[in-house]
């Protein structure tokens, strides 16, 4: 059974930094091209940054409004994807998840990152 389990986020500052972690289960992550999404209250779900499959050879994007900020990664040996962020701004606050890239799974319960001072 294919389960997508989403931790890290919390209460932050501006400027402040968090890694996600998306731990997966009944698939391996490695085979797949894997991706971050965000959703803020009152908005459509949006694609944050994404990883290819090894196969693929791990070629990495990000919408542009996080480029240079958060950073993907993939642990195949943990079979868990990450979101490192860091100079969290207050529009980065959203309920994160993870998924395949076409959104292959059932969403799991996500993590809520809230930028505020």
């Amino acid at each position: 059974q294919v389960q997508l389990v989403e931790s890290g986020g919390g209460l932050v500052q501006p400027g402040g930094s968090l890694t996600l972690s998306c731990a997966a289960s009944g698939f391996a992550v490695s085979t797949e091209t894997m991706a971050w999404y965000r959703r803020a209250t009152g908005k459509e779900r949006e694609l944050v940054a994404q990883i290819t499959s090894a196969r693929s050879g791990s070629g990495i994007g990000y919408r542009q409004s996080v480029l240079g900020r958060f950073t993907i990664a993939r642990d195949n040996s943990k079979n868990t994807v990450y979101l490192r962020m860091t100079n969290l701004k207050p529009e980065d606050t959203a309920e994160y998840h993870c998924n395949t890239l076409d959104e292959s799974y059932q969403w799991g319960q996500g993590t809520q990152v809230t930028v505020s001072s």
